[in-house]
């Protein structure tokens, strides 16, 4: 792939994610179609997954990103059905799936087979968690969706290790695949805790916002390969460290936050957009590959897989839910759970780019020992993935809203925020009556009352959003002071464009006023931002 291969996927793929954006199909799901009727559209070059890049470039910057946005709280509170799904049921699918399709293609050896079955055992949970969200899904599920995606490709890697070195026959026993799996899995957070101490000394103490960030976008990489390097899981290493820092991430300073949040988004999104396509243009590649096996024959046992895939997710999932529930101590710590839950979480597993790249990476011959069946188990890779984002992916969003599941509390999250803004005005209050008390810190009355006045707007502005709306525009108060206040601030912004444009001021001074409102911009829309 030349830079201009690479530039016109990226452009490409960004432009169909999007369009995703102003219609009602998932990102991921539109991006795969694309780049499925793309594969065969005359002029576009062959893209080939090549995992020496999707596993250490690429994987490492997207699970970060997940585990810095993710609550480490809320992942210690369901740690139980979040180590079942990421390690116990990717385990169990890699051998039941494995089995099955022992069982279901004739003259495909069982080594073979399992190592396909740690191949699809994992989840991507990108496309069921933004489902997810956009659906206002209880805020439980989707925890348990990221905490599962954060770790079974972990589990998986060290499951297709093992499987791999069965296969090609190198005499692996149970005690050495165990072993081999403690070392990954206990390695890998080893590394972690190892390295995310002095990093977040290192961001905190740099003392400069650019340099910080230049760090931020190393830390995922350096964590994958510190881990790989000594034999453990990297992608073990960059979940510790990504949630460590998304917890103690209010340590760090303001202009730090702003611009990582930027960064992170956009490199996301690029990521995600890209893979996502990739994922879609692998399809000549994959049939062409076929050789003995013919298109027609390779169609039924993908058909098979598929079913077996999806059926194994709910032959784990519901005993993992409900087992447990027999305990009095589990009924006492956790919600009450009916039906629907599990069968969204059954539902929501597809399979995604880290399946095709470990798939991509079964080596043709292993120390003069050919890999048998190798094309096969890559179509069977490929068809998996496909069938689950688009069957699954198509099907969740109708599936949520026919379960009626209890979504999010909006009016009792506003609530709860309105109240804790309450309380950190208050003391912030009596701590600048303790600070003008002191004549060091002796203010003129007027700008005394500007930092009363912005404490009070921020203490009443989310009180604002439970009120009443306005009768014609619909708006709160709330609202419509935002609304106004931008009004204000687009009429400041082409006055100073204007005197730049009169030589009255100079770009500099231009660029330096605008950045002050672009900073009243964002605080004022701080929750359309988030949103």
């Amino acid at each position: 792939m030349d830079a201009l291969q690479l530039v016109a996927l990226v452009a490409a793929s960004a432009a169909v994610a999007g369009l995703a954006r102003r219609t009602p199909v998932p990102a991921p799901l539109l991006l795969v179609a694309v780049g499925l009727a793309g594969s065969y559209v005359p002029g576009v070059p062959d893209y080939t997954l090549d995992p020496h890049i999707v596993l250490p470039l690429i994987l490492p910057p997207l699970l970060y990103t997940a585990a810095v946005d993710s609550s480490y709280l809320d992942l210690r509170a369901n740690v139980r059905p979040v180590a079942l799904l990421s390690v116990g049921y990717v385990l169990f699918a890699t051998v039941a799936v494995g089995w099955l399709a022992y069982v279901l293609v004739p003259d495909l050896p069982l080594t073979a087979a399992l190592v396909l079955g740690a191949v699809v055992a994992p989840p991507d949970a990108v496309a069921a968690t933004a489902i997810a969200r956009k659906l206002g899904l209880p805020n439980r599920i989707t925890t348990i969706l990221q905490g599962e995606s954060l770790v079974n490709d972990a589990t998986a890697i060290t499951a297709y290790k093992v499987a791999l070195a069965a296969a090609v026959g190198e005499g692996v026993s149970w005690a050495g695949g165990l072993g081999e799996f403690a070392l990954a899995a206990l390695g890998g957070i080893g590394v972690g805790l190892v390295l995310m101490l002095p990093i977040h000394w290192l961001r905190r103490n740099l003392g400069d916002s650019l340099l910080q960030n230049t760090l931020s976008l190393l830390i995922p990489f350096v964590a994958y390969a510190a881990a790989e390097e000594v034999g453990a899981s990297g992608v073990l290493a960059v979940v510790v460290v990504g949630l460590f820092l998304g917890h103690r991430a209010w340590q760090v300073d303001f202009a730090t936050r702003l611009q990582e949040e930027a960064v992170w988004k956009m490199v996301a999104f690029v990521l995600e957009s890209a893979v996502f396509a990739l994922i879609g243009l692998q399809l000549p590649y994959v049939v062409q590959s076929l050789g003995q096996y013919g298109v027609g024959e390779a169609a039924g046992y993908a058909a098979g897989v598929f079913v077996a895939v999806v059926l194994v997710r709910f032959v784990w999932v519901y005993p993992a839910t409900f087992l447990p529930r027999l305990s009095a101590r589990v009924r006492e710590r956790e919600p009450g759970v009916d039906w629907r839950a599990p069968l969204v979480v059954g539902w929501a597993g597809m399979r995604g780019v880290v399946s095709l790249a470990i798939a991509f990476s079964i080596p043709v011959a292993v120390a003069g020992k050919e890999f048998p069946a190798r094309n096969l188990v890559l179509f069977l890779t490929f068809t998996t993935v496909i069938g689950t984002l688009v069957v699954q992916g198509l099907t969740l969003p109708p599936l949520i809203r026919l379960l009626k599941l209890p979504g999010r509390d909006r009016y009792a999250e506003t609530l709860a925020e309105a109240q804790a803004q309450s309380e950190a005005s208050q003391a912030a209050e009596e701590r600048l009556d303790a600070l003008l008390a002191d004549e060091r810190n002796a203010l003129p009355q007027p700008l005394a009352d500007r930092l009363r006045t912005v404490l009070e707007r921020r203490r009443n502005a989310v009180w604002e959003r439970l009120g009443a709306v306005n009768a014609v525009t619909g708006e709160t108060v709330d609202d419509t002071y935002r609304r106004l206040s931008r009004e204000m601030i687009d009429a400041e912004r082409e006055v100073f464009v204007q005197l730049r444009d009169a030589r009255r001021i100079d770009d500099e001074m231009m660029r330096t006023l605008l950045r002050r409102l672009d900073l009243e911009e964002a605080a004022a829309y701080r929750e359309e931002l988030d949103d």
